[in-house]
Formats: C-alpha cells, structure tokens, sequence
C-alpha cells in the first residue's frame, strides 16, 4: 500500500524493525509511534499497516479502545487533573473550571500555541495531596484555583523567556 511520503514510510519502517511485524505488535506499535509523536498521525497509522500487514482498521480498533492513545497532536505541557474520590471532594471540578477558564480550552484540547493540553483523570494515586494536578509529570498538590493560577502563570512565564532567548 503506498500511502504517504516517503519519510512517512522511513519512520514505519524503523518503528516495524524496533518493535516487529505482527499482529500480536499491535499496542506497542501504536505505543512507539506516539511516543514518537506525541499522537497518532493517520499517515504514519496508515504506513506502518503498509509496513506490517496489520489492517489499519485493526489498528485504528485497538488505538480506540484503549484510552491512552490521541489522535490529535498534544502540548508541550500535559496537563492532568485528578478527578478521583478525594480530589473530587476536595475540588477538582474548581481546578478543572479554572484551568479551562485561564487556557481558554475544554478539557481534552490544546491551546492553539500548542503549549498545553488538558484532561481529566480518574485518579493520580496522590490521594493524601488533594486536590492534585500533574503537569509534564511533576505534581502539585493541595491546590487552589488561585494556585492553580498561579501555577500556569508560571509556566507562561517561563514560556515567554525562553521565547525571548
């Protein structure tokens, strides 16, 4: 199947020889492709099937099902709220509300700078923190939603002077 362009193709091939041809691959493949890209662009989808003999419904099946795949491209900062028990109770529909007030995006979009992406989870295992956000892997807890201003304000500013560098 010829389906993109050929750096398309050179990026499948490699994703096929690290991880390997069959179907049994499916979630790994799709796996490294996103850690690749951050989502999973349809063409590298499309080449990779091309590459393994993997329908790319069957891709597309699996990459559907299981929650931690996207298929629009993410922000340099993810930003997670917890929405589990203790968080809920504690606020996390403030900091949801607050976050999607200062960006200016609903949960599960990016801003348009592409600086950040935001989602709900269920739980993010620091229920003696509540409520907690994680971004690019670093928690904050005991948040507020002037604190959770007060965090993305931070961001942004380290944002604008690395811009400036």
């Amino acid at each position: 199947m010829v389906c993109c362009n050929t750096d398309i193709q050179e990026e499948a091939r490699e994703i096929v020889q690290a991880i390997g041809s069959a179907p049994e691959y499916a979630i790994p493949l799709l796996q490294e492709m996103q850690r690749r890209r951050s989502y999973l662009p349809k063409d590298l989808v499309e080449a990779v099937s091309g590459e393994t003999g993997i329908p790319v419904s069957t891709l597309f099946g699996v990459a559907t099902f299981y929650s931690q795949f996207r298929f629009k491209p993410q922000g340099k900062y993810l930003i997670r709220v917890c929405h589990g028990t203790a968080c809920h109770v504690t606020g996390a529909d403030v900091i949801s509300a607050v976050i999607a007030q200062e960006l200016g995006i609903a949960e599960g979009d990016t801003t348009q700078d592409m600086l950040f992406s935001f989602e709900k989870v269920a739980c993010l295992g620091c229920c003696a923190l509540a409520p907690v956000v994680m971004i690019g892997g670093k928690i904050y807890a005991k948040l507020s939603g002037p604190k959770i201003k007060s965090v993305i304000k931070e961001y942004l500013m380290k944002e604008s002077h690395h811009g400036k560098a």
